[in-house]
């Protein structure tokens, strides 16, 4: 019987290794191609992203135009709405104001807005600060939304302070998720009202000054004066159209559900300061929340079903204060999307690798197939995934939308 020896086994060992495929994390190169072939697919005009990795800014750049009028070239300083990305904006500063001393978590909306009025009794004396951004009021889904969206609504801030009474719920208090978006505008009057300024003056002032966002804004803003803004598309026959802005007034209604606008670099920032506990700063000395509110915001607070991923084997889903909670192989993971009129985004963080991603689109329908795939095939390259040639799949499942058929994304 012949032997091996040692010598020989640990060769044999080191060639089986050797041709085992190796994930890899995409580099910058790779990055750039993976965006253009998705663009080109899904039919997307401009596109923007950010990468993020171990306390450093490690990829920050635009692709295609601003406009298809135009042909100007986006950069990673071009502005794009970013939509309920906004809503962590506003969860930040409400926390900040909890920090201050100035409310609590549990208050109860009433005691900052008297008016404040739902279906039932009940619950309009024992609904508090938390229940406006974890989506488990009871409302169905969307409820309310007609009074902002589309443009040209002419309900007010008072109108719909008291409109929730009119509102008959879905389901029972505090047990279902229901994603809604009126009650982020309530929590922006409630900062208002305990820190005397608008939601816009303070989140300029509070948290994009502070962190050197000096790219980003809150609409309104005069659209004519901002030099590096991506216009809102829409593809139609499969050729790309420019379509209006939404129209906001603050003077009738806070943009605390939707009215950031912002881009790669500074959204880089803004991840940063999550993923260092909210620490920023060049050596980190600076704090715009604490640790501790860091956690309550990445806190499950509203349970969502588990949907079954072999890729990814999730064990939990759920919602915190503005941000979307799940776990991905092991890791948790902290996201949201947003989508206005032509302007579609996302964002992903993995904690436990310190890596964040930012995806910012200015084309309807394409850039929600586009941000998906691009976002989860970095993420992937990062977890030690294989390709799982995400663009291909997200375009297939589209194109079956499209042509009304029923598709789910594996």
């Amino acid at each position: 019987m012949k032997t091996i020896n040692l010598k020989t086994l640990l060769s044999l060992l080191l060639v089986s290794i050797l041709l085992i495929p190796v994930s890899g994390q995409l580099t910058s190169r790779e990055v750039d191609k993976l965006v253009e072939d998705a663009m080109e697919k899904f039919t997307v005009a401009g596109v923007a992203v950010g990468i993020v990795k171990d306390g450093e800014i490690i990829h920050a750049k635009g692709y295609g135009v601003k406009s298809v009028l135009t042909g100007e070239k986006v950069d990673k300083h071009t502005s794009f709405a970013i939509a309920s990305n906004t809503k962590a904006f506003t969860s930040a500063a409400l926390a900040i104001l909890v920090e201050e001393g100035l409310l609590s978590w549990q208050d109860r909306v009433i005691d900052h807005i008297p008016e404040f009025k739902m279906y039932n009794d009940y619950v309009t004396q024992n609904f508090n600060i938390q229940d406006l951004l974890t989506h488990r009021s009871g409302l169905g889904l969307g409820a309310g939304d007609l009074q902002f969206w589309p443009s040209g609504s002419d309900f007010t801030m008072a109108d719909l302070l008291t409109n929730f009474q009119y509102f008959e719920p879905v389901s029972a208090f505090r047990t279902k998720y229901d994603y809604d978006n009126v009650l982020y505008v309530v929590a922006g009057e409630v900062i208002k009202r305990v820190s005397g300024q608008s939601w816009e003056s303070f989140v300029k002032q509070r948290i994009l000054s502070p962190l050197g966002m000096d790219n980003s804004c809150t609409l309104p803003v005069s659209l004519s004066e901002l030099t590096n803004l991506a216009t809102p598309h829409l593809a139609v026959d499969g050729k790309l159209k420019t379509i209006a802005w939404h129209e906001h007034d603050p003077d009738k209604m806070n943009g605390a559900l939707g009215a950031v606008l912002s881009n790669a670099d500074d959204l880089c920032r803004w991840m940063l300061v999550h993923l260092n506990g909210g620490k920023y700063g060049e050596k980190l000395d600076d704090q715009l929340f604490s640790a501790a509110s860091q956690r309550e915001m990445w806190k499950i607070h509203t349970s969502i079903t588990v949907r079954p991923n072999n890729r990814y084997n999730p064990h939990f889903s759920g919602y915190g204060l503005g941000w979307r909670l799940s776990d991905m192989n092991g890791k948790m993971s902290v996201s949201h999307t947003g989508d206005l009129s032509g302007m579609l985004s996302k964002t992903i963080m993995i904690p436990d690798l310190e890596l964040g991603v930012v995806v910012l689109t200015n084309s309807y329908y394409g850039g929600g197939g586009l941000f998906s795939a691009v976002s989860q095939s970095i993420v992937d390259s990062y977890l030690g995934l294989d390709d799982h040639g995400w663009t291909d799949r997200y375009l297939a499942s589209y194109q079956a939308r499209a042509g009304g058929a029923k598709a789910e994304v594996d």
